[in-house]
């Protein structure tokens, strides 16, 4: 009879009472603060459990290792950029291609730079923790939304939106990938912002019947 797999960065329970809810959310905090105070080698589940002010034993009620951590730290930014990529696309729905456009940038680059330390450090920890199944999983839910929101314009298309949104999503990921490896990325973002939103605004119009 074959062994089950078990998941070793899975959470080993989900929180569902107000006071357990917290305990997490003390957790995972204090794991972003830690990884940017000491570094993912020197980031401990002990050393998360003091800065949450919760015991080893409840952090390990959750987490089965700072991996564990780690990827649901990962896991929650790049949820909070693709819900923020989808509330962007409903709320542009009709509009025309260059206004879709601008206020696409704009939320995308918002949610993915609102801590510019934290997304390079979670971008520098992404490989050990499984990154590639999350980032497609968001992805997916990405791309079905920015093809959604330019299939609704009131500009008529040349281009199949499922392909304008691929070529979109791609050079947002591909810039802020770029961004985040830079040595110095904070002293670069705004002019990345306005490179990539005149690259945005051209490449729709080119689209634009």
């Amino acid at each position: 009879m074959p062994t089950p797999t078990i998941d070793v960065f899975s959470p080993r329970k989900t929180p569902v009472q107000a006071r357990s809810t917290a305990s997490v959310e003390a957790i995972l905090e204090a794991t972003v603060q830690v990884l940017l105070s000491v570094g993912q080698e020197e980031l401990t589940t002990t050393k998360v459990a003091h800065r949450a002010g919760v015991s080893v034993g409840t952090l390990y009620q959750y987490f089965p290792n700072k991996k564990a951590l780690l990827q649901e730290v990962l896991t929650r930014h790049l949820d909070g950029v693709t819900k923020a990529v989808e509330r962007v696309c409903r709320e542009q729905r009709g509009q025309p291609l260059q206004v879709m456009a601008t206020a696409l940038i704009e939320g995308f680059l918002q949610a993915k730079m609102q801590s510019v330390a934290t997304s390079a450090a979670l971008y520098a920890v992404a490989s050990d923790v499984d990154a590639a199944r999350i980032v497609k999983t968001k992805g997916t839910r990405s791309l079905k939304a920015i093809a959604g929101m330019l299939e609704s314009s009131c500009d008529a298309m040349t281009r199949e939106p499922q392909r304008a949104a691929e070529m979109l999503y791609g050079a947002m990921v591909g810039v802020s990938r770029g961004l985040l490896e830079s040595p110095a990325p904070g002293k670069i973002v705004a002019g990345v912002r306005e490179e990539l939103m005149f690259f945005a605004c051209s490449y729709l119009e080119a689209c634009r019947a």
